[in-house]
């Protein structure tokens, strides 16, 4: 493990495994005349860095799909990656709650000026935290300096005893309350779960109804997001979908795919790859936000020093990471992780054209294999951002 970096992402990344089974071919599945060779050739190169399972979607501009899997959805029986199977939204539902805040701006009912005390008084107390000086927009971009501080565990041991454990946000914000703060509010950038289980005690207290509700009713069924949906403490997932896989060290491989998601109102919705293109594709091109909210989503700072190295010229926004293109410019994501399951996505700033790479499998017991795996799933989002036509893929 990389504790310091994992500590950052939390689950925006996930924890890891080291495939050392058979591996299986590429399969392309392409829907419409849109090509696949380069989105097989990426696929598969993920695939070679020992990940069990890939899947992939790109969108073109006019709706073209593409879809490539590569690697198995079961090591035990070997059955193939599904290119339509479920895996937990993880971190990425951060940008759902960021959207959900944003239209309760727009339409007046709370401020991204407000402080935490102002809807929470007294939660955000003790060993130097003070809710009185954190702004709901400092929550959402990560900078207000409170601690990150969610359970995990590190063995087989502990993922067998604590993978049903369920938490109320008021534990979570408990622990976080114990630390001191890592900067003050707005000197910094640390990325912290804790922040979006307050934005999602924020929505409650503004609408009177849980966050996954009003996520639910603004933005997944008004863009039919039926794919898309919140988990609850359930430790399992529908069906389809590729079992999970984490490497705790050598000869510790363990599937992980049943477990409670430990922030679950936040973090346990699953979803697919055709559902987080439309998802990410409607927020740039401005149907789930009026100008004005996603100008603001977009206003970026620096990412941290360590996250730079998963993110190099990364920015974030309000529940949206920028990442530079090869080809100019940059593009809209915001990538997930938990229980090996991780995600990258990506989207132009008009949002004509995304991709999203799916992984069952994390390769997080070294700083070298979370690197590579980060780099190779951020090189297919570059190049089917980068394509220029349909014969560029």
């Amino acid at each position: 493990m990389i504790p310091t970096l994992r500590k950052h992402l939390a689950l925006a990344i996930g924890v890891a495994t080291l495939l050392t089974a058979e591996m299986t071919t590429a399969v392309a599945q392409p829907e419409g005349p849109f090509p696949t060779r380069q989105l097989r050739q990426d696929t598969r190169a993920i695939h070679s860095l020992g990940v069990s399972g890939v899947q992939a979607r790109v969108i073109a501009p006019g709706g073209r799909q593409s879809v490539a899997t590569s690697g198995t959805a079961d090591l035990s029986t070997g059955r193939p990656v599904p290119s339509d199977g479920y895996f937990r939204m993880a971190s990425t539902s951060k940008t759902l709650v960021a959207t959900v805040v944003l239209q309760l701006e727009a339409e007046g009912r709370l401020s991204l000026d407000d402080t935490v005390d102002h809807w929470l008084p007294g939660v955000v107390r003790g060993n130097g935290n003070d809710g009185r000086r954190i702004t709901i927009r400092q929550l959402l971009q990560h900078t207000s300096g409170i601690h990150d501080d969610l359970p995990g565990y590190t063995t087989p041991e502990e993922y067998y005893r604590q993978r049903y454990d369920v938490y109320s946000p008021e534990q979570l914000v408990a622990r976080t309350m114990a630390h001191a703060p890592d900067f003050p509010p707005g000197e910094g950038w640390n990325y912290s779960n804790t922040g979006y289980v307050l934005l999602d005690t924020i929505i409650r207290r503004a609408t009177g109804r849980p966050a996954h509700q009003e996520i639910e009713d603004r933005v997944l069924r008004p863009l039919g997001l039926n794919h898309t949906r919140w988990g609850g403490t359930s430790p399992t997932l529908p069906r389809p979908h590729p079992q999970a896989y984490q490497l705790f060290g050598p000869g510790a491989l363990v599937d992980v795919t049943d477990q409670v998601p430990v922030d679950h109102e936040n973090l346990s919705f699953v979803t697919t790859t055709r559902d987080e293109n439309v998802l990410f594709r409607a927020l740039l091109a401005g149907r789930l936000l009026p100008a004005r909210q996603l100008t603001e989503m977009k206003r970026t700072v620096p990412v941290s020093a360590e996250v730079q190295q998963l993110w190099p010229g990364g920015r974030y926004g309000l529940g949206l990471a920028e990442r530079p293109l090869s080809c100019g410019g940059t593009y809209w994501s915001h990538e997930g992780g938990d229980g090996g399951y991780i995600t990258l996505n990506g989207v132009t700033d008009d949002g004509s054209r995304s991709a999203v790479v799916s992984m069952s499998e994390a390769r997080g017991d070294t700083l070298e294999h979370i690197l590579a795996q980060e780099n190779a799933a951020s090189s297919l989002i570059d190049h089917a951002l980068c394509a220029g036509g349909a014969d560029a893929l």
